[in-house]
């Protein structure tokens, strides 16, 4: 099971490269949007917070 997971894990990181590799633009868009969606489930998680408080 764990030769499994390494074999999985090295054959995404091999994706991940080739296509930083081919299409670097559309990677970075899509780290990107990647980090605007965490800033958003922050913002979100701050606004419930506050509601919680006041």
């Amino acid at each position: 099971m764990a030769q499994a997971k390494k074999i999985g894990m090295v054959l995404l990181l091999i994706f991940v490269l080739y296509s930083i590799v081919t299409s670097p633009s559309r990677s970075a868009q899509l780290v990107q949007l990647g980090f605007e969606g965490i800033s958003n489930a922050a913002k979100a998680v701050g606004t419930f917070m506050t509601g919680l408080i006041k």
